[in-house]
């Protein structure tokens, strides 16, 4: 789960985490660091977008998140047409690190991004269940481990951001530093009491009253006041704690479904590990058998036998080289799936109706998209499992035949595929490239060509290479042409 808590700028756990509106977590000092000034901003400098709904601008209703003062705050693609802030204003802009998608802030740039409480809580968790010690948060790049922690400032420092920062003179000096395990359990307990106290969320523009209704299209919780408001006059309205409700379940069905798929993906790389197994016993049986065979002939056949045994390692190391990739790819995707799911397991345990409903449609959407590409790719992974070696050594051969000895038993080589871009026609000549599968063993090819009006086929070419030039051929007509493996 590291993955889903980790900012995608400095790589480290979630530090004072905020919400953009593309519903991507970041550092609130990464994005402070990272945002840019634009000024003068002119509609010339377009922001490009494809799709439309890339585009909005920023309000206090718009993608669940609230700011005051941000009169040209708005969202886009970078490099796409979009709205432009009036020329004689300055603001910020901050791209996602994620999806690119750029957010325009007005002077209060970053500040006003909301802050992502679930976020900080479940790294809150994470952190204290593995006993990681807490980050200084006032590191300008990479931050280092803090040292101490003061309770007038709640905040963490680091040994050189406490002498640069919180230097003992001055009012200073009477503030109390204490470490930083101490302070974790000092803000743990007092986050318990303010929680304890307000059990229930209270509205942002009305500090006084308790959250009760969500807007579906603004996608926001509302108070008994907002809902009276004009701007809320014609939107849909729901309970906020059905409309929780109703997305908690939506999701812990997803992730019901996810999980079964990453039970299945389970199972399957225990197959693809025993198959690998199973194709060393069976490389061992194929050794014993050519060996025992090839031991009753004379001193001539043991240089065929070398060849024999080697053909034989080399099939079982390209099928254990591909199991070993296909056990790495699904390992690979199973850790990130577990990832996901133990995240939005912590997501369901957010009893805040409006912080789990800040990221509910995202993690739903994740979770659906995650589950239509495991059924996919495992359709396609799991026709890839062979376990055996299909060869059987033709013992009845005679001494003259030593230099024709092969298997008996060895699967036929399948259809070669064309190069479509390296198959090109110019003037009366045409260019024919194609590819073999390579776990496949090949002698030969054979490419074969009508007479441009649909008729029998004929051989043109046989032999190991790849690639065929035809010339001679008639202008204004159309061949066709097959390749063949042997």
């Amino acid at each position: 789960m590291e993955e889903e808590i980790k900012c995608a700028v400095c790589k480290q756990f979630f530090t004072n985490p905020v919400l953009l509106p593309c519903y991507h977590a970041i550092c609130l000092g990464c994005a402070i660091q990272h945002q840019q000034t634009v000024q003068n901003l002119e509609a010339s400098d377009s922001i490009d977008n494809v799709d439309a709904d890339k585009l909005s601008v920023l309000s206090e209703t718009d993608s669940g998140v609230v700011c005051s003062s941000r009169p040209c705050s708005y969202i886009g693609s970078l490099g796409y047409q979009a709205q432009s802030p009036p020329s004689n204003s300055l603001c910020f802009s901050l791209p996602c690190p994620v999806c690119k998608k750029a957010t325009f802030f007005d002077e209060q740039g970053a500040k006003n991004l909301p802050s992502f409480n679930l976020m900080k809580r479940i790294v809150e968790k994470y952190c204290e269940s593995r006993d990681i010690g807490s980050k200084c948060e006032l590191c300008e790049s990479v931050a280092r481990d803090a040292t101490i922690f003061c309770d007038q400032c709640q905040v963490f420092y680091c040994d050189a951001c406490k002498v640069k920062c919180h230097p003992m003179r001055g009012p200073l000096l009477k503030h109390s530093l204490i470490s930083p395990h101490q302070g974790r359990i000092l803000l743990k307990n007092r986050q318990a009491q303010k929680a304890k106290s307000c059990e229930s969320g209270r509205c942002f523009d009305h500090p006084n009253e308790l959250l009760s209704h969500y807007c579906l299209l603004c996608r926001y919780p509302l108070c008994g006041f907002c809902v009276e408001e004009q701007r809320h006059g014609s939107h849909d309205i729901q309970p906020l704690s059905s409309i929780c409700k109703a997305s908690k379940t939506e999701l812990s069905q997803s992730l019901q479904q996810l999980s079964e798929k990453a039970r299945a993906v389970t199972e399957f790389i225990q197959r693809l590990k025993a198959a690998s197994e199973k194709l060393n016993a069976s490389c061992e049986e194929i050794e014993t058998a050519i060996s025992i065979q090839i031991g009753a002939i004379i001193e001539a056949l043991k240089a065929r036998e070398q060849e024999l045994i080697g053909f034989v390692r080399q099939d079982r190391d390209s099928k254990v080289r591909r199991l070993k990739e296909q056990v790495s790819t699904c390992t690979g995707k199973l850790q990130k799936t577990t990832g996901l799911m133990q995240f939005c397991i912590e997501a369901l345990k957010e009893t805040d109706p409006s912080t789990f409903l800040q990221v509910s449609t995202m993690l739903v959407h994740r979770v659906s998209s995650l589950d239509i590409t495991w059924q996919n790719e495992m359709a396609t992974l799991s026709s890839r499992i062979t376990p055996t070696l299909d060869l059987e050594l033709d013992s009845d051969s005679v001494v003259r035949s030593v230099e024709l000895l092969n298997f008996s038993r060895m699967k036929p080589p399948s259809a070669p595929s064309l190069i479509q871009e390296e198959c090109v026609a110019e003037n009366n000549s045409i260019t024919v490239a194609w590819l073999s599968h390579p776990p496949a063993f090949v002698e030969g090819y054979v490419l074969e060509l009508d007479d441009g009006s649909g008729g029998t086929f004929r051989e043109v070419y046989v032999g190991k290479e790849t690639v065929c030039t035809v010339d001679g051929l008639h202008f204004n007509s159309l061949y066709q042409t097959r390749v063949k493996a042997f």
